[in-house]
């Protein structure tokens, strides 16, 4: 009953935000669709691992939407930068790389084990492409929808509702994949969840935002376009000094994110019920997260959010490095989903705070460059070391480049320079 009474509240508009009531429903809606997704992607790199996957292939998992995403996202910035309205790319984007895990299910009963790995890796590296239009698109318009005032409001909200959804999810996942057998409790696990592409499109094409202005062509030169370009963003210094310390802390995330699966399978020897279970303790987590994190940033300001937020997400995997157990794993990964939730909703508005609205998918695809920049990089990095000297010593050299970015901001300077 408490739980139903926090999705009604959440689903409730804050009207003192100056949100759009309508808008708001559709954001919270489609994250529903959505959360099904999220429910799903944890359980994809330890279904390939379960198929005989290399440590290689899981990192190549890891790294390649941030291939394609450093090729293609100041491209595709550009080309949502002059259309009048994002909102249809956001949307039938988001509704192609939901549906890959219905793909995934479709590949593995359509090939053999071995075979699939690479059937798998193929269709995910099809769905890049969408992938890096939501990463471009996403924060254009959940921002457009909050406005300057309603940022953490709107996206505490969605994020908590995708947080309940999410682990209600996983741990139901959990259950149908220790009492099915392999590999059909992995394919009707993926096929179901994907069922919430068509909730989140529904309801995400319903979003109405201010049509963008369109720059007119000109005759210039594409040096003269390049020198214009490399101006609008060296002005923003706010968004260079943000977008650079956060790539730091980015790339120790994106080395870890690969070997933590691997952890829990080779060294934990973790059952797929376990896995679940920390899956749902860090996802269900994040609504006190959220929760405690807005009211924090009221009473303190947002730099107590930043600092303790990115330290306790720093910690983490060198925390799990050092312990085999189960149970002790579960409590890291709580303390882990309360600390997230503060660098989702923090990283977010100062990157806004930074970014030139009449501009925005122009900065944001030079923000999604360098993280798509980590994205390539650091899970390959991880992967090679991992295999060098071990999951556990990898997971610890994660940890502190994430504690490298933890420094950087604690020395950064408080005072944020709004972008005009």
């Amino acid at each position: 009953m408490f739980i139903f009474q926090r999705i009604k509240r959440w689903l409730t508009v804050p009207q003192s935000e100056g949100i759009d009531s309508k808008n708001f429903l559709n954001v919270q809606i489609d994250a529903i669709g959505v959360a099904l997704a999220n429910a799903a992607s944890p359980f994809l790199p330890v279904f390939l691992t379960r198929l005989g996957a290399e440590t290689i292939h899981i990192g190549l998992l890891s790294s390649m939407p941030g291939i394609t995403g450093l090729i293609t996202s100041i491209p595709l910035g550009r080309f949502l930068q002059n259309r009048k309205n994002v909102v249809p790319w956001f949307s039938a984007a988001r509704l192609a790389v939901i549906l890959s895990y219905a793909l995934t299910s479709i590949a593995t009963l359509i090939f053999n084990e071995h075979n699939s790995i690479y059937a798998i890796l193929t269709i995910w590296a099809l769905a890049t492409i969408p992938q890096t239009v939501v990463a471009i698109a996403f924060n254009v318009v959940m921002n457009s929808v909050a406005g300057p005032t309603g940022r953490f409001e709107l996206m505490s909200r969605r994020w908590s509702i995708m947080g309940v959804t999410t682990a209600t999810c996983a741990f139901l996942v959990g259950i149908l994949l220790d009492n099915v057998i392999f590999p059909l409790n992995y394919q009707l696990a993926f096929f179901f969840l994907s069922i919430g592409a068509f909730l989140s499109y529904r309801y995400s094409s319903k979003i109405k935002i201010e049509d963008q202005d369109v720059q007119p062509s000109t005759n210039k030169s594409h040096r003269e376009k390049l020198q214009e370009y490399f101006k609008l963003v060296t002005g923003q210094t706010s968004f260079i000094d943000f977008v650079s310390r956060r790539f730091v802390f980015t790339f120790g995330s994106y080395f870890a994110i690969p070997l933590l699966p691997l952890y829990y399978v080779r060294e934990a020897e973790a059952s797929d019920a376990w896995i679940a279970v920390i899956t749902t303790v860090q996802t269900a987590v994040t609504i006190i997260g959220y929760a405690l994190w807005t009211r924090q940033t009221r009473k303190f300001g947002s730099r107590r959010v930043l600092l303790l937020s990115t330290l306790g997400v720093a910690l983490y995997p060198i925390l799990v490095a050092l312990t085999h157990q189960e149970l002790l794993i579960t409590i890291l990964a709580g303390i882990m989903g309360i600390s997230s939730a503060g660098v989702n909703l923090i990283f977010f508005d100062e990157l806004m705070q930074t970014i030139p609205p009449k501009f925005s998918a122009t900065f944001m695809s030079i923000s999604q460059s360098l993280e798509f920049l980590a994205a390539v990089v650091a899970p390959l990095i991880g992967s090679l070391i991992a295999n060098n000297i071990g999951l556990s010593y990898a997971l610890i050299i994660g940890g502190s480049i994430r504690f490298t970015g933890f420094i950087l901001f604690l020395f950064r300077p408080s005072k944020i320079v709004a972008a005009t």
